[in-house]
């Protein structure tokens, strides 16, 4: 379980995002052998309602291809030339360990894939100073998001949101955090399937964001809390999905 790091800021999502189109479903994901250098495979996957293939590998964290994925995504106007599918961007894909997939792999198909880039929020070396980010400084909120189901950080996504706000944190020297945890426990149905997440989920989120926070910064004084009525948010981190947004943790600086 890989528990730890580091954060994030607050403001509004463009009002292009929520104007896009935005899918969301449940498939087994398919892997494109592809090859332009390292990491350059692609992740596809196939809605069931319309037979529509997206190709879903720009989300944070990959597939695992023994296990049915949760797509959520905006559709992009960029060209499927990459990896033969309707590219989703942004995307997000929630392992579902209860429903087992039989692994597929597909040829390269003449697809070269995408040269490996480093993420947009992507962490610089621990030997790179930080500079300290500007006052003044007041209560402020700083959002983390987890797959569907879990309460797991995700690689490159979520350690960037804890590390922003853990800067913020030790310049503004807040007198105590409030970690909240939210659970989307509302029943939705995705591809004839009832989802919801448990409430207990709620409070595991919190404790594995205060667990972090307590490590950053030990002696400060953290506060956890629940709430499990899938509220989603605005903030710009969530990149315009909303039913990502409800799957989170608040981490709310006091003075």
């Amino acid at each position: 379980m890989f528990r730890f790091f580091l954060s994030a800021a607050a403001l509004v999502a463009p009002l292009s995002a929520a104007a896009a189109e935005t899918v969301r479903f449940i498939a087994c994901p398919i892997y494109r052998d592809a090859d332009s250098g390292k990491k350059s495979g692609c992740w596809l996957a196939d809605d069931p309602a319309t037979g529509t293939r997206y190709d879903v590998s720009l989300s944070p964290h990959k597939p695992d291809w023994n296990y049915a994925v949760m797509v959520e995504g905006i559709v992009s106007a960029a060209p499927p030339a990459p990896c033969g599918g309707i590219v989703l961007d942004a995307v997000r894909t929630s392992r579902l360990y209860d429903t087992p997939c039989t692994r597929h792999m597909l040829p390269a198909e003449g697809y070269p894939g995408r040269r490996f880039v480093l993420p947009k929020r992507n962490i610089t070396p621990s030997s790179v100073a930080r500079p300290v980010p500007p006052g003044p400084y007041g209560e402020r909120v700083f959002p983390v998001y987890f797959e569907f189901g879990n309460d797991f950080l995700v690689y490159q996504y979520s350690d960037y949101l804890i590390e922003q706000a853990s800067n913020w944190i030790i310049a503004a020297k807040p007198k105590k955090l409030i970690v909240t945890g939210f659970a989307a426990t509302q029943p939705t149905v995705i591809s004839g399937r009832s989802m919801a997440e448990p409430a207990e989920l709620a409070t595991q989120r919190a404790e594995t964001i205060a667990e972090t926070l307590r490590r950053l910064m030990p002696g400060m004084p953290i506060e956890t809390a629940a709430d499990t009525s899938g509220s989603a948010t605005q903030d710009k981190d969530a990149d315009g999905l909303p039913d990502q947004s409800r799957r989170r943790v608040e981490i709310k600086a006091l003075f």
